[in-house]
């Protein structure tokens, strides 16, 4: 599970560069001169240029200040990247009021501050952005100068008209706040579970290696041992019998248990290619089970095949993601957890049955997703993060990467009980991918 340090560099990792919202406000300010000038020079549309082109140089100041402020790299904390955000509202909100306010076509523009709130920002920031938003609308349906218009005509349209943009930038903006923040947010917990997935997997790989670091070091150790081996025979023929005879013997036969304990390391390392590398799936099943009997419930292994029994080589993703599916079936378990391991020569099956409640109407639909649970207090999952959905997810992740495809079910009435299938092609289980 990750821990403190990397769910803080994950926050860190989604707050907003500076360096994107200086571009962005630059491209908001190129957009907001061209505009200007051609409303005003190229239509010939009468609007008060000066002050339009006083609140984009005001806009422009701050962008160099932020620049020579801040590195390309910095990234701002939720309060002050809220409040360059308040800021863009505000500033657009009086260039519409010098351009006719809640009638200027442009004013859909409110609603970019508040698309870039929901994806990076939290929630409650979103929520004050959108009302200022909001306010801002209302403030510029009673309130602006003309809309620049033809210098002989003035246009004037019907408040009700007005009132109906107004009524469209609030739904909007409230539309995008929620639809974006609930996206933005499936997002991240995605992206949180990967990285508690990649967390997990790395884990168990650093476990099933210590086997061959073993082997290494007894390799290692083995020129140095045969060394001392020759020195204290030398020293034996050498030296005179008085004295060292007895410690002679002593270093002598401790070199030897050294040796022995370093040979049975090598071999533990030479036979892992057959006995740890490859397993069947028998031996699969029961490694995975082993660590689960003492929890008060039955565990049963039942095996149906047709033909040789399949077998595949050991991946420590394969046996953390059943390892974690037999765990969630123990906890939900009144009295017995079935694994069914079916075969032929086509496909591999495991099925995982507990006699508990079952999945819930409407957990059912969403068993694997990141952070979707049904757990409350079941037996002894006391450690940090329990509880969050997080386990089956990886569960589910780690075993689709092995090529599997994991289903989730409840038993026909009237059993009852969770059923979770995992399914391979027989090829893919045995070809290394499993």
């Amino acid at each position: 599970m990750p821990t403190l340090l990397d769910v803080d560099h994950s926050r860190h990792s989604r707050r907003l560069r500076v360096d994107t919202l200086v571009k962005l406000r630059w491209l908001a300010l190129f957009g907001q001169s061209a505009a200007i000038v051609v409303t005003h020079y190229f239509l010939g549309f009468p609007l008060p240029l000066g002050f339009c082109l006083l609140v984009i140089a005001a806009s422009a100041c701050l962008n160099v200040g932020l620049r020579l402020r801040f590195a390309q790299t910095d990234r701002l904390e939720d309060l002050p990247a809220s409040a360059m955000l308040a800021y863009d509202v505000i500033q657009l909100s009086v260039l519409l009021y010098l351009t006719g306010g809640i009638e200027n076509p442009f004013a859909m523009l409110f609603l970019g501050p508040t698309v870039i709130a929901a994806v990076s920002l939290s929630g409650r920031i979103t929520l004050y952005l959108t009302l200022l938003v909001i306010v801002a609308a209302s403030a510029l349906t009673f309130a602006h100068y003309p809309l620049p218009w033809f210098p002989d005509d003035r246009l004037e349209l019907p408040f009700i008209y007005s009132a109906g943009i107004w009524v469209a930038i609030v739904l909007g903006a409230g539309f995008i706040a929620i639809y974006v923040s609930r996206v933005a947010e499936e997002a991240r917990k995605l992206a949180d579970a990967l990285a508690a997935t990649e967390l997990v997997l790395a884990r168990e790989q650093h476990l099933t290696q210590l086997d061959g670091l073993a082997a290494a070091a007894a390799h290692e150790l083995g020129t140095p041992l045969a060394t001392i081996t020759l020195v204290v025979k030398d020293l034996e023929k050498q030296l005179p019998a008085a004295g060292v005879d007895e410690d002679l013997a002593l270093l002598s036969q401790e070199v030897g248990r050294c040796r022995t304990i370093l040979g049975k390391l090598t071999s533990l390392g030479e036979e892992s290619g057959d006995i740890l590398d490859e397993m069947t799936l028998s031996l699969l099943l029961e490694e995975v089970v082993g660590p689960q009997r003492d929890f008060g419930v039955l565990l049963t292994i039942i095996k149906d095949g047709k033909g040789r029994e399949p077998a595949c080589r050991r991946n420590p993703g394969l046996l953390y993601g059943l390892g974690n599916l037999v765990e969630n079936a123990i906890d939900f378990a009144a009295s017995e957890v079935r694994i069914v391991a079916t075969w032929n020569a086509a496909t591999v099956k495991v099925r995982i049955e507990d006699d508990g409640p079952g999945f819930s109407a409407d957990v059912i639909t969403r068993v694997g997703e990141p952070y979707v649970t049904t757990k409350t207090d079941r037996r002894a999952k006391t450690e940090e993060g329990a509880g969050l959905g997080l386990g089956l997810f990886i569960a589910k992740t780690l075993l689709e990467r092995s090529g599997a495809i994991v289903t989730t079910a409840n038993k026909p009435a009237p059993k009852t009980g969770a059923a979770i299938t995992i399914h391979w092609q027989r090829a893919i289980f045995e070809g290394g991918r499993a």
